[in-house]
């Protein structure tokens, strides 16, 4: 992996404006992100996560400090959310289609890397199939879909399983760490979950409670692929154990 990072952030901050002089919810934040990392930003409710992908997304303008793509002046940015939000009266194939419509691609073209797309996402079958009848984990995979098929050059990821069931969800890591291994993409995904964080990460940083600084960035010195079998490692527990300690 080259050491030449294609995401800079320095002295990044944030403050809300309120009637009680402001709410500063992010404060003097700086790292630098890999190309093909997949980061986790790790941090109790509270603590600007979300705020910060807003930010990255060039969605929120901050109050001090800045953020640096290489190579591009507008970087294409991927976006999933809590939530899917699909649109419910398009097919899973017009909803992972969308974003390449918008950038005018020709619907022959678009098809095609839609096919592509739920191919990797292991949808095969359910092209048109409606929102309504799909499962949480299936809705989140077309929202993944969604957000690789204009081929962006940094996908954020704002917790896109916490609405899932726990058994669900864990099957979802293995999934999105399948697609990220064939896709390649740089990766900054924000959790509450320290399980998710190490499973999914190359390195973990841990934000505070607000205003948000960041207390720890640690590499995970795992192997890939992940298998679920390593979360019952010695090394697992004992990682785990000093993420929990930097939150607490």
């Amino acid at each position: 992996m080259t050491t030449k990072p294609i995401l800079t952030v320095k002295n990044l901050s944030i403050t809300f404006p309120d009637n009680n002089g402001g709410l500063n919810v992010l404060d003097d934040l700086s790292f630098t992100i890999r190309p093909r990392e997949f980061i986790c930003f790790l941090g109790p409710s509270g603590s600007g996560k979300t705020t910060l992908l807003k930010l990255l997304a060039g969605l929120l303008k901050p109050t001090a400090g800045n953020v640096h793509f290489m190579h591009r002046h507008t970087p294409k940015i991927g976006m999933v959310f809590q939530q899917a939000s699909l649109m419910p009266w398009r097919t899973v194939m017009e909803n992972i289609q969308l974003p390449l419509e918008l950038e005018g691609t020709g619907q022959t073209k678009a098809q095609n890397k839609a096919r592509g797309m739920i191919q990797l996402v292991g949808l095969k079958g359910f092209e048109n199939s409606l929102p309504r009848d799909l499962s949480g984990g299936m809705a989140q995979r077309v929202g993944i879909a969604r957000a690789l098929i204009h081929d962006p050059d940094l996908l954020l990821l704002d917790e896109p399983f916490a609405s899932l069931d726990a058994l669900t969800r864990e099957r979802m890591w293995t999934e999105l760490s399948n697609i990220w291994q064939a896709k390649q993409k740089t990766v900054i995904m924000v959790t509450h979950s320290i399980n998710e964080s190490l499973f999914l990460a190359d390195r973990v940083l841990v934000l505070t409670k607000r205003p948000g600084k960041i207390k720890m960035d640690m590499e995970v010195d795992l192997p890939r692929p992940r298998t679920d079998d390593i979360r019952y490692t010695s090394h697992f527990g004992k990682l785990a154990k000093k993420l929990r300690g930097a939150i607490e």
